[in-house]
């Protein structure tokens, strides 16, 4: 009798342990979406999908699947002010170099910038994370807190925080409205609380959250009566 209980007790815990890890939800959102990924395969900045709570409606806009497209790395071409960039990323990283050959970030001529200002703007992903890390080396050495923006210095860490956030929330628009499948990726996380895949500075400016500018975006498209198709 003891031994048929422990086998029973035994034969409970494994089939409630793989009910558990088998949980369907019924909110239909892709599964995938909360996929693990093991600890040892997530990079040094990475927070991995299933660190978001289901229950809660929290989601990381992880690379590792389809909600990485909202990531400003994401390859999507989108025209501000009357120039085209490749990714949101190439603009932010492209505001730290040179605007024109009277730029005063040239006047040390024992700099060398890698790359055009143009280039840059036409880059994505860790290329131009990249080409703005050489940017920011020159930016310290010359002890410069500022970018520029149509010909604006705006120091984005500390006056002009508000201004820099408007060109990142304008530009973060304009990307969905030139791609439309990234706008109805975004609508189709309803009323997900959206979260960063990277860790992030508490002290970061409004404009490094762009977790939330899209959920302000998809609130906007809400209000308009807006839905993913």
């Amino acid at each position: 009798m003891r031994a048929f209980l422990s086998i029973t007790l035994l034969l409970s815990s494994i089939f409630g342990c793989s009910s558990a890890a088998k949980k369907v939800y019924t909110d239909g959102f892709p599964d995938i979406w909360w996929q693990e990924v093991p600890k040892d395969q997530l990079a040094s900045w990475e927070i991995g999908p299933q660190e978001a709570d289901r229950e809660k409606g929290e989601v990381i806009l992880s690379k590792r699947n389809e909600l990485g497209k909202l990531s400003n790395f994401t390859p999507a071409p989108f025209t501000l002010d009357g120039v085209t960039y490749a990714s949101i990323e190439g603009l932010w990283q492209g505001m730290k170099y040179p605007e024109g050959p009277n730029d005063e970030r040239l006047k040390d001529k024992s700099l060398v910038w890698p790359f055009t200002r143009a280039q840059v703007m036409q880059m994505s992903s860790f290329e131009a994370k990249h080409a703005g890390d050489k940017a920011a080396e020159n930016m310290r050495k010359l002890g410069i807190h500022w970018v520029t923006y149509k010909g604006q210095k705006l120091d984005y860490h500390g006056v002009d925080q508000d201004k820099y956030y408007d060109i990142i929330f304008r530009a973060s628009k304009a990307k969905l409205e030139a791609n439309p499948d990234i706008k109805a990726l975004l609508l189709r996380t309803k009323n997900l609380k959206l979260l960063p895949d990277h860790h992030q500075d508490p002290k970061d400016p409004p404009s490094y959250r762009y977790f939330e500018i899209y959920m302000k975006l998809r609130s906007e498209y809400q209000s308009n009566g807006e839905s993913a198709t």
